[in-house]
């Protein structure tokens, strides 16, 4: 990035600061973050850019009930969001971001069931915040998320959001099982465990008259990982969904190479007590 270029991000970054500058800073910045890759760094060490942030998010609260958010609403604080994801997903970033709670400031957004669009948007943003710390293995990041109500919050998104919104929420429950932890903390009481698969059997159920390959890859790898625990196991023996066992999502996975062998991975965990582990 050319000098004139850096010192543009250095001045929107103190544009955030400026209730009247800072609408116009949000738009800029979450346009340019791609090309910027220390521009979480800046955002989280310059005073009182992330205190902005989190004022751009607590103005929304009252928009959430009654449901009254605009497009317009929706999008400025989504603006925001999309910086904070930014510092979510930065290496030197993230654990601070995680040791300041605030993912917890996103949850109120998690929790709205509106299905408008600028809702919608809300919500998409808010996962995408979340997805950007599971997206790189960190037990850090699952212990933190498991000590909240991320789970829950995600399984209503599940069986309730638009298929993107979904597709996102599952990577996040995708993500908490493949940790050990979060395998051990989901199959650890029984109503966690049926809490999860009672929701992704009622999705496949949907796929099987609305099929999304991006979604039932995601699912699968679910079942594949729960499969893997040997309470949980037994219990799939029993309510794995029929669908996955027969032919419903051959034509789906007609060219998912991976996706088959999981599935095919997850058959024969079911018919065996010894599984390997991944």
């Amino acid at each position: 990035m050319e000098e004139s270029d850096r010192d543009k991000i250095f001045l929107l970054v103190a544009d955030l600061t400026s209730p009247e500058q800072r609408e116009g800073a949000l738009l800029e910045l979450s346009k340019r973050r791609e090309a910027f890759a220390d521009l979480a760094p800046i955002l989280w060490h310059s005073f009182g850019t992330i205190a902005a942030l989190l004022q751009e998010i607590v103005a929304i609260y009252p928009l959430l009930s009654p449901p009254s958010l605009t497009a317009h609403a929706s999008n400025r604080v989504c603006n925001a969001l999309a910086l904070l994801q930014c510092v979510a997903s930065h290496p030197e970033t993230r654990t601070l971001f995680l040791n300041a709670h605030i993912p917890l400031f996103l949850y109120p957004f998690l929790n709205t069931v509106s299905k408008t669009r600028p809702f919608e948007y809300l919500r998409l943003t808010s996962l995408g915040v979340i997805g950007a710390l599971v997206k790189v293995d960190d037990a850090e990041v699952i212990s933190f998320l498991l000590s909240t109500e991320i789970i829950p919050l995600c399984l209503r998104i599940m069986e309730t959001g638009s298929e993107l919104s979904k597709t996102v929420a599952t990577f996040i429950v995708q993500k908490i099982l493949l940790d050990d932890m979060g395998l051990s903390y989901i199959c650890a009481i029984a109503e966690r465990f049926y809490a999860v698969s009672t929701v992704l059997a009622n999705m496949m159920q949907v796929l099987a008259e609305q099929p999304s390959a991006r979604l039932l890859k995601h699912i699968v790898r679910c079942y594949l990982r729960l499969s893997e625990n040997p309470r949980a196991r037994e219990a799939l023996r029993q309510c794995l969904p029929d669908s996955l066992r027969d032919a419903t999502f051959s034509t789906a996975l007609k060219d998912d190479v991976s996706t088959k062998r999981w599935l095919s991975q997850l058959l024969y965990n079911l018919t065996t007590d010894v599984v390997p582990p991944g």
